[in-house]
């Protein structure tokens, strides 16, 4: 989920809950583990794979041909933020990024950099990035390059498929591939901003409680409902479609329902939810354990 946020990593829910997962079932990706069906903290749908944080420690479930759900000693404990790529993952622990799994481009070859004063993490494709302390974002894997502009002053960041949001003063800034308008920030983007997600080729920014977005629509990446125009509190892009979070606790999605990604399920509609993420034809939500049961 990418929520409005100043300071360390990616929000995490307000009280723990359950995850629910929709869309594409290969690869295992909606086969939810019990152990992430109570006390979850923060979740993160990718590529192959789904992650959830619990008591500090990390749970990975989907595929394993990249040992992306071989979760490192070092990540079952201490652990207060996750990103799951393509068949790579992200933690963070103690300042410093943990990576496993997929290494085509060196994605989990942390730099030396982002070992230490980091306070957030993100990934979605073959690249990863780590905004520090300081407010300077660094990036490795299949894209290392990071613009002056966001060298400090950065309160947020996204990774997306070959491109990259970072959230300064308000405004975004948008770096890499340009092949679909991705990078090409609308105006009413330059300002006022409180939260960025970048998708595989399309983009998307929170502002005053309404969804921006701009880039590929190949899918109707683009086309919003009228429900997410306003009172939506957080978002996250997924490959082709994506969510929004409303205050209500309700879910919107749109966009690409190759298999069923947009479609969200009953019990999760009609219960209030406490986090999102979207990855590849892949919905994640996080449900409040408190919530009534669903008729």
């Amino acid at each position: 989920m990418i929520v409005p946020f100043l300071g360390a990593g990616p929000a995490q829910a307000a009280s723990p809950g359950g995850v629910i997962a929709w869309g594409q079932f290969d690869y295992l990706k909606t086969q939810v583990p019990d152990a992430a069906t109570s006390g979850v903290t923060a979740m993160s749908a990718g590529g192959l794979n789904g992650l959830a944080l619990k008591d500090g420690g990390v749970i990975s479930w989907g595929d394993n041909n990249y040992g992306q759900r071989a979760v490192p000693a070092a990540a079952t404990s201490g652990v207060t933020a996750i990103a799951s790529g393509w068949a790579h993952e992200l933690a963070l622990k103690n300042g410093g990024v943990l990576a496993w799994g997929n290494n085509w481009y060196g994605q989990t070859l942390v730099p030396a950099a982002a070992t230490s004063g980091v306070i957030a993490i993100s990934t979605s494709s073959l690249h990863s990035l780590a905004l520090k302390q300081s407010g300077q974002v660094i990036s490795w894997g299949s894209r290392s390059d990071v613009p002056a502009a966001a060298s400090s002053g950065v309160t947020a960041i996204s990774a997306g498929g070959d491109h990259s949001l970072a959230l300064k003063n308000g405004g975004v800034i948008a770096w890499g591939s340009n092949s679909s308008g991705q990078t090409t920030v609308p105006a009413e983007a330059t300002s006022g901003v409180t939260a960025v997600s970048a998708g595989f080729k399309h983009s998307l920014a929170l502002k005053n409680g309404g969804v921006i977005a701009w880039g590929d629509n190949t899918s109707a990446q683009l086309d919003m409902p009228d429900e997410a125009k306003s009172g939506v509190v957080a978002i996250d892009a997924g490959y082709k479609h994506n969510l929004a979070l409303k205050t209500d606790g309700s879910v919107i999605a749109w966009g690409s329902s190759a298999n069923g990604e947009i479609f969200v399920p009953t019990d999760t509609a009609c219960a209030p939810v406490l986090d999102i993420s979207a990855g590849d034809q892949l919905s994640l939500a996080l449900k409040d354990p408190a919530s009534p049961p669903c008729f």
